[in-house]
Protein backbone atom coordinates (compact mmCIF):
# COMPACT_ATOMS: atom_id res chain seq x y z
CA UNK A 1 0.00 0.00 0.00
CA UNK A 2 1.41 3.39 -1.00
CA UNK A 3 1.96 5.88 1.81
CA UNK A 4 2.03 9.67 2.03
CA UNK A 5 5.30 11.15 3.26
CA UNK A 6 4.81 14.37 5.20
CA UNK A 7 7.65 16.42 6.71
CA UNK A 8 7.11 17.99 10.13
CA UNK A 9 7.01 21.78 10.22
CA UNK A 10 10.47 23.26 10.58
CA UNK A 11 10.86 25.23 13.82
CA UNK A 12 12.15 28.80 13.93
CA UNK A 13 15.88 28.86 13.24
CA UNK A 14 16.73 31.32 16.02
CA UNK A 15 15.06 29.06 18.63
CA UNK A 16 17.07 26.07 17.35
CA UNK A 17 20.31 28.06 17.35
CA UNK A 18 19.83 29.36 20.89
CA UNK A 19 18.99 25.93 22.29
CA UNK A 20 21.84 24.32 20.32
CA UNK A 21 24.31 26.70 21.99
CA UNK A 22 22.70 26.37 25.43
CA UNK A 23 22.94 22.56 25.53
CA UNK A 24 25.92 22.10 23.18
CA UNK A 25 24.05 19.84 20.76
CA UNK A 26 24.18 19.63 16.95
CA UNK A 27 21.40 21.36 15.04
CA UNK A 28 19.81 18.20 13.62
CA UNK A 29 19.08 16.80 17.07
CA UNK A 30 18.24 20.23 18.47
CA UNK A 31 15.69 20.74 15.68
CA UNK A 32 13.96 17.50 16.68
CA UNK A 33 13.86 18.67 20.30
CA UNK A 34 12.28 21.99 19.37
CA UNK A 35 9.73 20.19 17.17
CA UNK A 36 8.73 18.35 20.35
CA UNK A 37 8.15 21.53 22.33
CA UNK A 38 11.54 21.57 24.09
CA UNK A 39 12.83 25.10 23.63
CA UNK A 40 14.84 26.01 26.76
CA UNK A 41 17.71 24.65 28.80
CA UNK A 42 15.30 23.75 31.63
CA UNK A 43 12.97 21.90 29.21
CA UNK A 44 15.93 19.93 27.88
CA UNK A 45 17.21 19.14 31.36
CA UNK A 46 13.84 17.65 32.38
CA UNK A 47 13.62 15.77 29.08
CA UNK A 48 17.07 14.19 29.18
CA UNK A 49 17.36 13.79 32.95
CA UNK A 50 13.94 12.88 34.38
CA UNK A 51 13.74 12.95 38.18
CA UNK A 52 11.19 11.37 40.49
CA UNK A 53 10.95 14.78 42.14
CA UNK A 54 9.46 16.07 38.84
CA UNK A 55 6.21 14.29 39.74
CA UNK A 56 3.41 16.53 40.96
CA UNK A 57 1.94 16.70 44.45
CA UNK A 58 -0.94 14.18 44.42
CA UNK A 59 -3.05 16.43 46.64
CA UNK A 60 -3.37 18.95 43.80
CA UNK A 61 -5.69 16.40 42.17
CA UNK A 62 -9.34 17.11 42.92
CA UNK A 63 -10.76 14.58 45.37
CA UNK A 64 -7.44 13.20 46.64
CA UNK A 65 -7.96 14.43 50.20
CA UNK A 66 -11.44 12.88 50.26
CA UNK A 67 -10.17 9.58 48.83
CA UNK A 68 -7.35 9.26 51.36
CA UNK A 69 -9.69 10.19 54.24
CA UNK A 70 -12.24 7.53 53.19
CA UNK A 71 -9.54 4.84 53.01
CA UNK A 72 -8.27 5.90 56.45
CA UNK A 73 -11.80 5.62 57.85
CA UNK A 74 -12.23 2.16 56.34
CA UNK A 75 -8.94 0.93 57.79
CA UNK A 76 -9.58 2.47 61.21
CA UNK A 77 -13.00 0.81 61.52
CA UNK A 78 -11.98 -2.52 59.98
CA UNK A 79 -14.21 -2.26 56.87
CA UNK A 80 -13.64 -4.58 53.89
CA UNK A 81 -12.18 -2.81 50.86
CA UNK A 82 -12.51 -4.10 47.27
CA UNK A 83 -9.99 -3.03 44.62
CA UNK A 84 -11.78 -3.06 41.25
CA UNK A 85 -10.37 -2.64 37.75
CA UNK A 86 -10.90 -3.31 34.08
CA UNK A 87 -9.66 -6.52 32.42
CA UNK A 88 -7.03 -4.95 30.14
CA UNK A 89 -3.36 -4.21 30.92
CA UNK A 90 -4.03 -0.76 32.35
CA UNK A 91 -6.82 -2.01 34.61
CA UNK A 92 -4.98 -5.07 35.88
CA UNK A 93 -1.69 -3.23 36.52
CA UNK A 94 -3.69 -0.57 38.38
CA UNK A 95 -5.37 -3.21 40.55
CA UNK A 96 -2.07 -5.00 41.18
CA UNK A 97 -0.45 -1.71 42.26
CA UNK A 98 -3.17 -0.49 44.64
CA UNK A 99 -4.02 -3.94 46.01
CA UNK A 100 -0.37 -4.82 46.73
CA UNK A 101 0.34 -1.48 48.41
CA UNK A 102 -2.62 -1.65 50.79
CA UNK A 103 -2.43 -5.41 51.40
CA UNK A 104 1.01 -4.85 52.93
CA UNK A 105 -0.73 -2.69 55.53
CA UNK A 106 -4.27 -4.00 55.87
CA UNK A 107 -5.65 -7.56 55.61
CA UNK A 108 -9.38 -6.95 54.95
CA UNK A 109 -8.88 -6.48 51.25
CA UNK A 110 -9.72 -8.27 47.99
CA UNK A 111 -9.74 -7.46 44.28
CA UNK A 112 -12.32 -7.85 41.53
CA UNK A 113 -11.99 -7.88 37.73
CA UNK A 114 -15.25 -8.01 35.72
CA UNK A 115 -15.71 -10.85 33.26
CA UNK A 116 -15.38 -9.65 29.65
CA UNK A 117 -18.22 -11.91 28.50
CA UNK A 118 -20.82 -11.81 31.28
CA UNK A 119 -20.26 -8.31 32.67
CA UNK A 120 -18.48 -6.35 29.96
CA UNK A 121 -16.32 -3.27 30.41
CA UNK A 122 -16.27 -1.17 33.56
CA UNK A 123 -18.38 -1.29 36.71
CA UNK A 124 -21.26 -3.77 36.59
CA UNK A 125 -24.41 -4.18 38.67
CA UNK A 126 -23.34 -7.80 39.19
CA UNK A 127 -20.08 -6.70 40.84
CA UNK A 128 -21.89 -4.29 43.17
CA UNK A 129 -24.26 -7.06 44.25
CA UNK A 130 -21.27 -9.37 44.84
CA UNK A 131 -19.49 -6.71 46.92
CA UNK A 132 -22.62 -5.99 48.99
CA UNK A 133 -23.35 -9.68 49.58
CA UNK A 134 -19.76 -10.27 50.69
CA UNK A 135 -19.62 -7.40 53.16
CA UNK A 136 -17.52 -4.84 51.24
CA UNK A 137 -18.41 -1.26 52.15
CA UNK A 138 -15.76 0.51 50.01
CA UNK A 139 -14.80 -0.10 46.38
CA UNK A 140 -11.79 1.60 44.80
CA UNK A 141 -12.49 1.52 41.04
CA UNK A 142 -9.47 1.89 38.75
CA UNK A 143 -9.37 2.67 35.01
CA UNK A 144 -13.17 2.83 34.87
CA UNK A 145 -16.24 4.40 36.45
CA UNK A 146 -16.23 8.01 35.27
CA UNK A 147 -19.48 7.50 33.33
CA UNK A 148 -21.06 4.93 35.69
CA UNK A 149 -23.63 7.35 37.10
CA UNK A 150 -26.38 4.71 37.37
CA UNK A 151 -24.05 2.07 38.85
CA UNK A 152 -22.75 4.40 41.57
CA UNK A 153 -26.31 5.47 42.44
CA UNK A 154 -27.20 1.77 42.77
CA UNK A 155 -24.14 1.15 44.97
CA UNK A 156 -25.07 4.11 47.19
CA UNK A 157 -28.56 2.63 47.66
CA UNK A 158 -26.91 -0.57 48.92
CA UNK A 159 -24.55 1.20 51.31
CA UNK A 160 -21.43 0.58 49.21
CA UNK A 161 -19.12 3.61 48.80
CA UNK A 162 -16.97 4.18 45.72
CA UNK A 163 -13.69 5.97 45.08
CA UNK A 164 -13.32 6.35 41.30
CA UNK A 165 -9.82 6.57 39.82
CA UNK A 166 -10.26 7.00 36.07
CA UNK A 167 -8.53 8.74 33.17
CA UNK A 168 -11.24 8.58 30.50
CA UNK A 169 -13.20 11.65 29.45
CA UNK A 170 -16.04 12.45 31.86
CA UNK A 171 -19.62 12.80 30.65
CA UNK A 172 -22.00 15.65 31.45
CA UNK A 173 -22.69 14.19 34.90
CA UNK A 174 -20.04 13.03 37.39
CA UNK A 175 -21.03 9.93 39.43
CA UNK A 176 -21.96 10.56 43.07
CA UNK A 177 -18.96 8.71 44.49
CA UNK A 178 -17.20 9.60 47.76
CA UNK A 179 -14.26 10.84 45.66
CA UNK A 180 -13.55 11.02 41.93
CA UNK A 181 -9.89 11.20 40.90
CA UNK A 182 -9.67 12.18 37.24
CA UNK A 183 -7.54 15.11 36.03
CA UNK A 184 -9.82 15.46 32.99
CA UNK A 185 -12.64 16.80 35.16
CA UNK A 186 -13.32 20.38 34.08
CA UNK A 187 -12.71 21.79 37.58
CA UNK A 188 -9.59 19.74 38.37
CA UNK A 189 -6.45 21.92 38.35
CA UNK A 190 -4.00 18.99 38.32
CA UNK A 191 -1.27 20.08 35.85
CA UNK A 192 -0.97 16.82 33.88
CA UNK A 193 -4.13 15.47 32.29
CA UNK A 194 -2.85 12.35 30.49
CA UNK A 195 -2.09 9.81 33.23
CA UNK A 196 -3.04 6.18 32.58
CA UNK A 197 -5.51 4.39 34.84
CA UNK A 198 -2.63 2.80 36.74
CA UNK A 199 -1.04 6.25 36.87
CA UNK A 200 -4.08 7.55 38.78
CA UNK A 201 -3.79 4.52 41.09
CA UNK A 202 -0.12 5.35 41.62
CA UNK A 203 -1.05 8.92 42.62
CA UNK A 204 -3.57 7.52 45.12
CA UNK A 205 -0.99 5.38 46.92
CA UNK A 206 1.50 8.25 46.68
CA UNK A 207 -1.03 10.54 48.38
CA UNK A 208 -1.73 7.98 51.11
CA UNK A 209 2.01 7.44 51.66
CA UNK A 210 2.68 11.18 51.95
CA UNK A 211 -0.11 11.58 54.50
CA UNK A 212 1.19 8.67 56.61
CA UNK A 213 4.94 9.24 56.36
CA UNK A 214 5.53 6.03 54.36
CA UNK A 215 8.93 6.13 52.62
CA UNK A 216 8.68 7.05 48.92
CA UNK A 217 10.67 3.91 48.03
CA UNK A 218 7.66 1.81 49.04
CA UNK A 219 5.58 3.61 46.39
CA UNK A 220 8.36 3.62 43.79
CA UNK A 221 8.48 -0.18 44.07
CA UNK A 222 5.45 -0.16 41.72
CA UNK A 223 7.05 1.88 38.93
CA UNK A 224 7.62 -1.24 36.80
CA UNK A 225 3.86 -1.85 36.78
CA UNK A 226 3.39 1.85 35.99
CA UNK A 227 5.69 1.58 32.97
CA UNK A 228 3.78 -1.47 31.71
CA UNK A 229 0.55 0.52 31.99
CA UNK A 230 1.91 3.66 30.29
CA UNK A 231 3.35 1.68 27.37
CA UNK A 232 0.36 -0.61 26.87
CA UNK A 233 -2.38 2.00 27.15
CA UNK A 234 -0.69 4.28 24.59
CA UNK A 235 -0.91 7.42 26.73
CA UNK A 236 1.45 10.28 25.78
CA UNK A 237 4.94 9.65 27.15
CA UNK A 238 5.28 13.18 28.48
CA UNK A 239 5.52 14.81 31.92
CA UNK A 240 4.73 12.27 34.70
CA UNK A 241 4.22 9.44 32.20
CA UNK A 242 7.77 9.99 30.95
CA UNK A 243 9.13 9.90 34.50
CA UNK A 244 7.16 6.73 35.25
CA UNK A 245 8.25 5.05 32.02
CA UNK A 246 11.90 6.09 32.46
CA UNK A 247 12.27 4.74 36.00
CA UNK A 248 9.83 1.87 35.50
CA UNK A 249 11.83 0.51 32.56
CA UNK A 250 14.99 0.65 34.69
CA UNK A 251 13.24 -1.29 37.45
CA UNK A 252 11.90 -3.76 34.88
CA UNK A 253 15.50 -4.53 33.88
CA UNK A 254 17.13 -4.44 37.31
CA UNK A 255 14.52 -5.60 39.82
CA UNK A 256 11.06 -6.38 38.39
CA UNK A 257 8.29 -7.74 40.55
CA UNK A 258 7.98 -11.53 40.66
CA UNK A 259 5.26 -11.77 38.02
CA UNK A 260 6.98 -9.62 35.43
CA UNK A 261 10.28 -11.37 36.16
CA UNK A 262 8.63 -14.75 35.54
CA UNK A 263 7.23 -13.53 32.20
CA UNK A 264 10.61 -12.14 31.14
CA UNK A 265 12.34 -15.49 31.64
CA UNK A 266 11.05 -16.40 28.16
CA UNK A 267 12.42 -13.18 26.63
CA UNK A 268 15.90 -12.58 25.17
CA UNK A 269 18.25 -10.83 27.57
CA UNK A 270 18.93 -7.19 26.64
CA UNK A 271 21.11 -4.47 28.17
CA UNK A 272 17.96 -2.41 28.78
CA UNK A 273 14.25 -2.51 28.03
CA UNK A 274 12.21 -0.07 25.96
CA UNK A 275 8.54 0.64 25.42
CA UNK A 276 8.37 -1.81 22.49
CA UNK A 277 9.48 -4.68 24.74
CA UNK A 278 6.35 -4.03 26.79
CA UNK A 279 4.05 -3.39 23.82
CA UNK A 280 5.06 -6.52 21.89
CA UNK A 281 5.89 -8.98 24.68
CA UNK A 282 4.67 -8.19 28.19
CA UNK A 283 1.43 -6.34 27.33
CA UNK A 284 -0.09 -9.01 25.05
CA UNK A 285 0.54 -11.71 27.66
CA UNK A 286 -1.11 -9.74 30.46
CA UNK A 287 -4.01 -8.94 28.13
CA UNK A 288 -4.39 -12.54 26.96
CA UNK A 289 -5.76 -13.78 30.29
CA UNK A 290 -8.77 -11.46 30.00
CA UNK A 291 -9.24 -12.24 26.32
CA UNK A 292 -9.14 -16.02 26.62
CA UNK A 293 -9.77 -16.97 30.27
CA UNK A 294 -9.90 -14.87 33.45
CA UNK A 295 -8.11 -11.52 33.84
CA UNK A 296 -7.75 -12.26 37.55
CA UNK A 297 -4.87 -14.53 36.49
CA UNK A 298 -2.96 -11.41 35.37
CA UNK A 299 -3.50 -9.73 38.75
CA UNK A 300 -2.48 -12.92 40.58
CA UNK A 301 0.67 -12.98 38.44
CA UNK A 302 1.60 -9.38 39.24
CA UNK A 303 0.87 -9.79 42.96
CA UNK A 304 2.62 -13.17 43.40
CA UNK A 305 4.56 -13.33 46.68
CA UNK A 306 7.06 -15.95 45.53
CA UNK A 307 8.87 -16.75 42.28
CA UNK A 308 7.50 -20.29 42.51
CA UNK A 309 3.91 -18.99 42.42
CA UNK A 310 4.78 -16.43 39.75
CA UNK A 311 6.28 -19.08 37.45
CA UNK A 312 3.20 -21.28 37.73
CA UNK A 313 0.86 -18.43 36.85
CA UNK A 314 3.21 -17.14 34.10
CA UNK A 315 3.01 -20.58 32.49
CA UNK A 316 -0.79 -20.33 32.43
CA UNK A 317 -0.68 -16.76 31.10
CA UNK A 318 1.74 -17.79 28.33
CA UNK A 319 -0.63 -20.63 27.42
CA UNK A 320 -3.52 -18.13 27.21
CA UNK A 321 -1.35 -15.99 24.93
CA UNK A 322 -0.59 -18.95 22.65
CA UNK A 323 -4.32 -19.63 22.37
CA UNK A 324 -4.95 -15.95 21.67
CA UNK A 325 -2.39 -15.97 18.86
CA UNK A 326 -4.02 -19.03 17.34
CA UNK A 327 -7.47 -17.41 17.36
CA UNK A 328 -5.97 -14.17 16.07
CA UNK A 329 -4.24 -15.83 13.11
CA UNK A 330 -7.22 -18.02 12.14
CA UNK A 331 -9.77 -15.20 12.30
CA UNK A 332 -7.49 -12.74 10.48
CA UNK A 333 -6.95 -15.21 7.62
CA UNK A 334 -10.71 -15.85 7.46
CA UNK A 335 -11.36 -12.10 7.39
CA UNK A 336 -8.86 -11.58 4.55
CA UNK A 337 -10.57 -14.39 2.63
CA UNK A 338 -14.03 -12.83 3.06
CA UNK A 339 -12.75 -9.48 1.81
CA UNK A 340 -10.87 -10.90 -1.20
CA UNK A 341 -13.98 -12.84 -2.27
CA UNK A 342 -16.23 -9.79 -2.11
CA UNK A 343 -15.92 -7.63 -5.28
CA UNK A 344 -17.98 -4.83 -3.71
CA UNK A 345 -15.34 -4.32 -1.04
CA UNK A 346 -13.09 -2.39 -3.43
CA UNK A 347 -15.64 0.44 -3.67
CA UNK A 348 -16.37 0.73 0.05
CA UNK A 349 -14.84 3.30 2.41
CA UNK A 350 -15.31 1.11 5.53
CA UNK A 351 -14.78 -2.51 6.48
CA UNK A 352 -17.42 -4.32 8.54
CA UNK A 353 -17.27 -8.10 8.94
CA UNK A 354 -19.41 -10.42 11.05
CA UNK A 355 -19.11 -14.11 11.86
CA UNK A 356 -21.03 -15.72 14.68
CA UNK A 357 -18.18 -18.07 15.69
CA UNK A 358 -15.30 -15.60 15.90
CA UNK A 359 -13.75 -15.31 19.37
CA UNK A 360 -14.87 -12.11 21.09
CA UNK A 361 -11.56 -11.71 22.91
CA UNK A 362 -9.48 -11.11 19.77
CA UNK A 363 -11.77 -9.20 17.38
CA UNK A 364 -10.15 -5.88 18.35
CA UNK A 365 -6.75 -7.25 17.35
CA UNK A 366 -8.20 -8.52 14.05
CA UNK A 367 -9.67 -5.07 13.34
CA UNK A 368 -6.18 -3.59 13.77
CA UNK A 369 -4.70 -6.22 11.40
CA UNK A 370 -7.24 -5.26 8.72
CA UNK A 371 -6.41 -1.57 9.16
CA UNK A 372 -2.75 -2.42 8.49
CA UNK A 373 -3.66 -4.11 5.19
CA UNK A 374 -6.64 -2.13 3.85
CA UNK A 375 -6.49 1.14 5.82
CA UNK A 376 -10.11 2.12 6.26
CA UNK A 377 -12.37 2.44 9.33
CA UNK A 378 -12.99 -1.13 10.44
CA UNK A 379 -15.49 -2.98 12.64
CA UNK A 380 -15.22 -6.69 13.40
CA UNK A 381 -18.27 -8.32 14.97
CA UNK A 382 -19.18 -11.68 16.45
CA UNK A 383 -22.17 -13.15 18.26
CA UNK A 384 -22.30 -13.08 22.06
CA UNK A 385 -25.32 -13.71 24.29
CA UNK A 386 -27.65 -13.54 21.28
CA UNK A 387 -26.34 -10.11 20.19
CA UNK A 388 -23.82 -8.86 17.65
CA UNK A 389 -20.89 -7.38 19.53
CA UNK A 390 -17.90 -5.71 17.94
CA UNK A 391 -14.65 -3.81 18.17
CA UNK A 392 -13.92 -0.84 15.94
CA UNK A 393 -10.66 0.80 14.91
CA UNK A 394 -10.10 3.95 12.88
CA UNK A 395 -7.59 5.51 10.53
CA UNK A 396 -5.73 8.75 11.19
CA UNK A 397 -7.91 11.81 10.81
CA UNK A 398 -11.31 10.10 11.02
CA UNK A 399 -13.52 10.37 14.12
CA UNK A 400 -14.76 6.81 14.54
CA UNK A 401 -16.78 7.51 17.68
CA UNK A 402 -18.82 10.24 15.98
CA UNK A 403 -19.53 7.95 13.02
CA UNK A 404 -20.79 5.20 15.34
CA UNK A 405 -22.83 7.76 17.27
CA UNK A 406 -24.64 8.71 14.04
CA UNK A 407 -25.79 5.07 13.85
CA UNK A 408 -26.87 4.94 17.50
CA UNK A 409 -30.54 4.36 16.59
CA UNK A 410 -29.49 0.84 15.51
CA UNK A 411 -27.28 0.13 18.54
CA UNK A 412 -28.03 -1.16 22.02
CA UNK A 413 -24.74 -0.02 23.50
CA UNK A 414 -21.56 1.70 22.36
CA UNK A 415 -18.57 3.52 23.81
CA UNK A 416 -15.01 4.53 23.06
CA UNK A 417 -13.13 7.42 21.51
CA UNK A 418 -11.90 8.82 18.21
CA UNK A 419 -9.65 5.89 17.27
CA UNK A 420 -11.22 2.86 18.95
CA UNK A 421 -14.66 1.82 20.14
CA UNK A 422 -16.88 -1.07 21.12
CA UNK A 423 -20.52 -1.66 20.24
CA UNK A 424 -23.42 -4.07 20.70
CA UNK A 425 -26.58 -4.41 18.60
CA UNK A 426 -29.40 -6.82 17.80
CA UNK A 427 -28.55 -9.36 15.10
CA UNK A 428 -31.52 -8.27 12.99
CA UNK A 429 -30.17 -4.69 12.90
CA UNK A 430 -26.81 -5.77 11.49
CA UNK A 431 -27.54 -5.38 7.73
CA UNK A 432 -28.99 -1.89 8.27
CA UNK A 433 -26.06 -0.91 10.50
CA UNK A 434 -23.47 -2.07 7.93
CA UNK A 435 -25.08 0.07 5.24
CA UNK A 436 -25.65 3.11 7.43
CA UNK A 437 -22.11 3.07 8.82
CA UNK A 438 -20.71 2.84 5.28
CA UNK A 439 -22.89 5.78 4.24
CA UNK A 440 -21.71 7.87 7.22
CA UNK A 441 -18.04 7.07 6.57
CA UNK A 442 -18.30 7.75 2.83
CA UNK A 443 -19.98 11.11 3.54
CA UNK A 444 -17.44 12.28 6.13
CA UNK A 445 -14.04 10.78 5.36
CA UNK A 446 -11.55 12.77 3.29
CA UNK A 447 -9.57 10.94 0.62
CA UNK A 448 -6.21 11.56 2.31
CA UNK A 449 -7.42 9.63 5.39
CA UNK A 450 -7.66 6.48 3.24
CA UNK A 451 -3.90 6.52 2.63
CA UNK A 452 -1.54 5.85 5.55
CA UNK A 453 0.83 8.70 6.36
CA UNK A 454 4.46 8.67 7.41
CA UNK A 455 5.34 11.91 9.16
CA UNK A 456 9.09 12.33 9.20
CA UNK A 457 11.07 14.67 11.45
CA UNK A 458 13.62 15.81 8.88
CA UNK A 459 15.72 14.90 5.87
CA UNK A 460 19.35 14.00 6.61
CA UNK A 461 22.31 12.62 4.65
CA UNK A 462 23.30 9.14 5.87
CA UNK A 463 26.76 10.42 6.85
CA UNK A 464 25.05 12.33 9.70
CA UNK A 465 24.49 8.99 11.45
CA UNK A 466 27.45 8.23 13.70
CA UNK A 467 27.77 6.36 17.00
CA UNK A 468 27.93 9.72 18.80
CA UNK A 469 24.78 10.93 17.00
CA UNK A 470 22.94 7.75 17.98
CA UNK A 471 24.16 7.86 21.60
CA UNK A 472 22.35 11.22 22.01
CA UNK A 473 19.32 10.11 20.00
CA UNK A 474 18.96 7.12 22.30
CA UNK A 475 18.53 9.50 25.23
CA UNK A 476 15.32 10.80 23.61
CA UNK A 477 13.71 7.54 24.76
CA UNK A 478 11.44 6.20 26.15
CA UNK A 479 9.58 6.51 22.85
CA UNK A 480 5.84 6.38 22.42
CA UNK A 481 2.84 8.66 21.73
CA UNK A 482 3.85 12.30 22.22
CA UNK A 483 7.52 11.35 21.81
CA UNK A 484 7.78 8.95 18.90
CA UNK A 485 11.10 7.52 17.75
CA UNK A 486 12.38 10.17 15.28
CA UNK A 487 11.76 9.28 11.64
CA UNK A 488 14.32 10.48 9.08
CA UNK A 489 14.24 10.71 5.31
CA UNK A 490 17.23 10.24 3.01
CA UNK A 491 17.24 10.59 -0.77
CA UNK A 492 19.10 8.73 -3.50
CA UNK A 493 20.39 5.73 -1.58
CA UNK A 494 21.07 2.33 -3.13
CA UNK A 495 21.78 -1.23 -2.14
CA UNK A 496 25.42 -2.28 -2.61
CA UNK A 497 24.47 -5.72 -3.88
CA UNK A 498 23.37 -8.03 -1.09
CA UNK A 499 19.62 -7.33 -0.87
CA UNK A 500 17.74 -10.40 0.30
CA UNK A 501 14.34 -11.43 1.64
CA UNK A 502 14.39 -12.88 5.16
CA UNK A 503 11.75 -14.24 7.51
CA UNK A 504 8.15 -13.41 6.66
CA UNK A 505 8.70 -11.16 3.62
CA UNK A 506 11.20 -8.79 5.27
CA UNK A 507 13.76 -6.94 3.15
CA UNK A 508 17.38 -6.91 4.30
CA UNK A 509 19.70 -4.38 2.69
CA UNK A 510 23.14 -2.78 2.81
CA UNK A 511 22.73 0.86 1.84
CA UNK A 512 24.99 3.69 0.86
CA UNK A 513 24.45 7.24 -0.40
CA UNK A 514 27.92 7.99 -1.76
CA UNK A 515 30.38 6.12 -3.94
CA UNK A 516 32.93 4.68 -1.52
CA UNK A 517 30.89 6.00 1.38
CA UNK A 518 29.86 4.25 4.56
CA UNK A 519 27.55 1.25 4.22
CA UNK A 520 24.54 0.94 6.56
CA UNK A 521 22.77 -2.28 7.36
CA UNK A 522 19.00 -1.91 6.99
CA UNK A 523 15.83 -3.93 7.47
CA UNK A 524 12.38 -3.25 6.01
CA UNK A 525 9.74 -5.32 7.78
CA UNK A 526 7.08 -6.52 5.33
CA UNK A 527 8.78 -4.73 2.42
CA UNK A 528 9.81 -7.84 0.47
CA UNK A 529 7.75 -6.67 -2.54
CA UNK A 530 10.48 -4.07 -3.24
CA UNK A 531 13.20 -6.71 -3.64
CA UNK A 532 13.16 -6.90 -7.45
CA UNK A 533 13.66 -3.16 -7.86
CA UNK A 534 16.22 -2.53 -5.11
CA UNK A 535 18.34 -5.51 -6.22
CA UNK A 536 18.84 -3.82 -9.61
CA UNK A 537 21.12 -1.24 -8.01
CA UNK A 538 18.87 1.74 -8.80
CA UNK A 539 18.59 4.60 -6.31
CA UNK A 540 15.55 5.34 -4.16
CA UNK A 541 14.43 7.41 -1.18
CA UNK A 542 13.79 5.97 2.29
CA UNK A 543 11.96 6.91 5.48
CA UNK A 544 13.51 5.20 8.48
CA UNK A 545 14.29 5.11 12.18
CA UNK A 546 17.69 4.26 13.65
CA UNK A 547 18.09 1.40 16.09
CA UNK A 548 20.61 -0.99 17.60
CA UNK A 549 20.61 -4.55 16.34
CA UNK A 550 21.71 -7.06 18.99
CA UNK A 551 22.84 -10.38 17.50
CA UNK A 552 25.15 -13.05 18.91
CA UNK A 553 26.65 -10.62 21.40
CA UNK A 554 27.36 -8.00 18.72
CA UNK A 555 25.65 -4.60 18.58
CA UNK A 556 25.39 -2.68 15.30
CA UNK A 557 23.51 0.41 14.18
CA UNK A 558 20.72 -0.48 11.78
CA UNK A 559 18.21 1.51 9.72
CA UNK A 560 14.63 0.34 10.20
CA UNK A 561 13.01 1.28 6.90
CA UNK A 562 9.38 2.39 7.09
CA UNK A 563 8.87 2.93 3.35
CA UNK A 564 10.70 3.13 0.02
CA UNK A 565 10.00 5.53 -2.83
CA UNK A 566 11.36 5.10 -6.36
CA UNK A 567 11.55 8.29 -8.40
Amino acid sequence: MSKRWTPKIEPEKNVVEELSKAINLNKVLTTILVQRGIATFEDAKKFFRPQLTDMHDPFIMKGMDLAVARIEAAITSGQKILIYGDYDVDGTTAVATVYSFFYQRYPHLDFYIPDRYTEGYGISFMSIDWASNNGFSLIIALDCGIKSVDKIAYANSKGVDFIICDHHLPGDEIPAAIAVLNPKQADCIYPFKELSGAGIGYKLIQGYALKHGIPSAEVEAFLDLGAVSVASDLVPILDENRVMAHFGLKKLKQNPNNGLKALLEAYPDKPEFGVNDIVFFIGPRINAAGRIADAKDSVRLMTADTMEDAKKIASQVNQHNNERRGFDQTITEHAFELIENDPSFLDRKSTILFHNEWHKGVIGIVASRLIEKYYRPTIILTESNGMATGSARSVEGFDLYSAIEECSDLLDQYGGHTHAAGLTLKLENLPMFIEKFEMVVAKNIVERSLTPEIEYDMEIPLRTITPKFYSVLKQFSPFGPGNLNPVFMSKNVWDVGDATIVGNNHLKLSLTQEEGGRIFKAIGFGLGAYYDKVSQGISFDICFTIEENHFNGHVNLQLNIKDILFR
